[in-house]
């Protein structure tokens, strides 16, 4: 007997690419769970909403997890597997608990490095030189349970943290492929997730892209690749506007008329952010209001405001 019945919690690119490998493979899924799409979010990612439209699998996208009809909706499956494919809220142990083998969730790092929310951006800006997919058993508390499979890739020096998350997605759709086999057995090996090995980060805001011009060179290169578009972006402000970088890169920093000064500079022709270790960012595109400001452009800027 086949194990393959699963209710499918989804959202996302992840949720887009896992859902359609666990049909490409056979599975009975009669019914997923996603989410509205924010009218004041950057869509940018694919849709698991298009995409059960075009198999003709049922979807909710319910605002209560603990709605007792939700509940009942949900035992009456009796499916064989719950799984969560970067749905953006916490389950509910009682619904976990539904799941006959286990509830699996795929996250986008190395467990137990980088728990909670947003991992590939935690990691870019920090600087880590590799991440990957694990595929785990979901417990009450969050990326906590026993890592079924996990795949690692490397990040790359200029990186930003969406490129990194395009390669994620393949990545945990592969993951989850070479699991497969075993999840239809009911038989799948599982080993301890040690928590004291990594931490545990939150979900991140638009305001903390704010550059902090006294950091190194190198940080302040980090947050720009983590937050860089179409993530709300690295941002510095100026006379009460904010300046987002587009993009950048580290540079060898050029002479400067004034080099106390930190932040954001225009030498020959060029947009420059100096750094609290004297070394500098170079910003190819810049843009304020939803407009481009180019290096003659800001000189102005810069010029007025030190008048003022």
């Amino acid at each position: 007997m086949s194990n393959n019945k699963a209710i499918v919690f989804a959202y996302h690119t992840v949720g887009f690419e896992c859902l359609r490998t666990l049909l490409d493979h056979g599975f009975e899924i009669p019914l997923v769970i996603t989410h509205e799409d924010s009218p004041t979010e950057n869509i940018w990612f694919r849709s698991v909403r298009d995409l059960c439209l075009e198999r003709k699998i049922t979807f909710i996208t319910p605002s209560d997890l603990n709605d007792p009809e939700l509940m009942n909706r949900l035992q009456s499956l009796e499916p064989d597997y719950l799984f969560s494919f970067y749905y953006r809220n916490m389950i509910p142990l009682q619904i976990l608990e539904i799941a006959k083998i286990a509830a699996l969730n795929m996250h986008g790092s190395l467990l137990p490095k980088y728990r909670g929310r947003v991992p590939i951006n935690w990691a870019v800006l920090h600087g880590e030189s590799k991440t990957g997919a694990t595929l785990h058993i979901m417990e009450e508390k969050p990326d906590a349970g026993d890592i079924v499979h996990q795949k690692a890739i490397p990040i790359l020096p200029d990186e930003t943290a969406y490129e990194v998350f395009n390669k994620v997605a393949i990545l945990a759709k592969t993951t989850l492929e070479e699991v497969i086999p075993d999840l239809l057995l009911g038989e799948f090996s599982r080993r301890p997730n040690r928590l004291q090995e990594g931490s545990y980060f939150g979900a991140r805001k638009p305001e903390d892209g704010k550059i902090d011009w006294q950091k190194k060179a190198q940080d302040v290169y980090n947050l720009f690749r983590a937050v860089a578009p179409p993530y709300p972006g690295a941002y510095t402000e100026i006379a009460g506007k904010k300046y987002i970088l587009h993009q950048a890169m580290l540079a060898s920093p050029p002479y400067r008329q004034n080099n106390h000064l930190l932040g954001l500079q225009v030498v020959d022709n060029r947009i420059y952010g100096f750094c609290g270790d004297d070394r500098a960012i170079l910003v190819m595109q810049l843009v304020c209001d939803g407009e481009e400001v180019l290096p003659a452009d800001l000189q102005q800027i810069l010029l007025s405001t030190t008048k003022a």
